[in-house]
């Protein structure tokens, strides 16, 4: 338990932190401060005025709405893929009305699709999907299933389902799990690409988006992908195929899931980068802003509004956002996958102390 004063050092606020904010850019005045919200909650009118209601009143500007999740369900009717495979649900009744309702409040509209962590199209088609050496579906330590990134047929369905939500009227693709599985026994994973290296992975992604931007561009879309937060401050791919320097100039804006959470201890020279999520996140996105030629234009990160292994208030939530806008970084995106939101961190003016953060279990807030 620490006390209130420790606590606040250990958020790292800028006079705190031994990093003054002497390099500090001003936040601009058209910054995205975004919330992600769930296909299931977004296909319910009521949720959605409430939702509307509270992000407009916190002075949020942007909304990503789940349309393919990482189980695979895929929330855009009409995409032969997900109807053959029977991933199709209708969460979102009325896809065009919902994404009218946010743009009519003046809402920037980003749609979010998962790519490679489908366990349902797996499942329903091995052929798609990564298998152990012995010809065995491969999953992960969760028994999760992972589709084949090699495989065009799911690039094709990526691009289907990104297209008929832009077709609907969203303003932003925004491409997830665009990457090789990372959990369980990955060296023993087997793709249609029989030479698969670091390097092959690499240029599998950096062709889908190729052939994904050709694709939506003409749409009149902007196109995003999320990758892990680390990528901002290693060049070696990470074993999953995502390097910046290879993606960001294929994309409008990259988005690392920068969640303090996620950071090993040590990392960037800190003792626990979850208590320490000021820091945290400035390390990131200076590296990032490093690997991006210093372009704070096409930095949007995730960050973390959920608790895991220390209890987040507000504080914590306003200490990471602080420190993105202080780089210049033009947008920001909150997670919660409860769709439960801290709306007083984005109160205009200083970190305030906060009181003491007991300890909190995980969750199962991993992405």
């Amino acid at each position: 338990m620490f006390a209130p004063l420790t606590l606040f050092l250990l958020l790292s606020a800028p006079s705190f932190a031994g990093e003054a904010a002497r390099d500090a850019e001003p936040a601009s005045t058209t910054t995205l401060r975004g919330v992600h919200f769930t296909g299931w909650a977004a296909g319910s009118a009521k949720a959605r005025r409430r939702f509307l209601g509270e992000m407009k009143a916190a002075g949020f500007n942007a909304v990503a709405i789940a349309l393919k999740d990482y189980d695979g369900c895929v929330f855009v009717k009409g995409v032969p893929l997900a109807d053959k495979s029977g991933a199709f649900v209708k969460a979102i009744p009325d896809l065009v009305g919902a994404v009218k309702e946010f743009k009519d409040q003046g809402v920037y509209t980003i749609a979010r699709i998962a790519v490679f962590k489908d366990n349902h199209l797996a499942r329903a088609r091995p052929d798609l999907a990564v298998h152990f050496p012995d010809g065995r579906l491969w999953t992960n330590d969760k028994g999760t299933a992972w589709v084949d990134p090699y495989q065009k047929e799911i690039w094709e369905y990526a691009i289907d389902i990104a297209s008929r939500a832009a077709a609907a009227g969203f303003d932003e693709i925004q491409y997830d799990y665009i990457r090789f599985p990372s959990d369980g026994k990955t060296r023993q994973c087997r793709y249609s690409r029989k030479d698969h290296t670091a390097a092959t992975a690499s240029q599998a992604l950096r062709e889908f988006l190729t052939l994904a931007r050709a694709r939506l561009k003409p749409m009149g879309v902007k196109l995003s992908i999320c990758t892990f937060g680390l990528t901002a401050s290693v060049d070696n791919g990470m074993g999953i195929g995502q390097r910046l320097d290879q993606m960001a100039d294929l994309v409008d804006y990259i988005s690392p899931m920068m969640y303090p959470s996620h950071y090993a201890k040590g990392e960037y020279g800190l003792k626990s980068p979850n208590r320490q999520p000021y820091l945290t996140i400035r390390h990131g996105i200076k590296d990032a802003l490093t690997r991006l030629d210093a372009r704070p234009q096409a930095l949007r990160p995730y960050l973390q509004d959920f608790s895991m292994g220390v209890r987040y208030t507000p504080a914590h939530v306003r200490a990471q956002i602080q420190a993105a806008e202080e780089l210049g970084v033009q947008g920001w995106i909150l997670w919660n996958a409860q769709n439960r939101y801290t709306w007083s961190a984005t109160r205009a003016g200083p970190i305030v102390k906060p009181q003491p953060a007991p300890e909190s279990p995980p969750t199962p807030e991993v992405r």
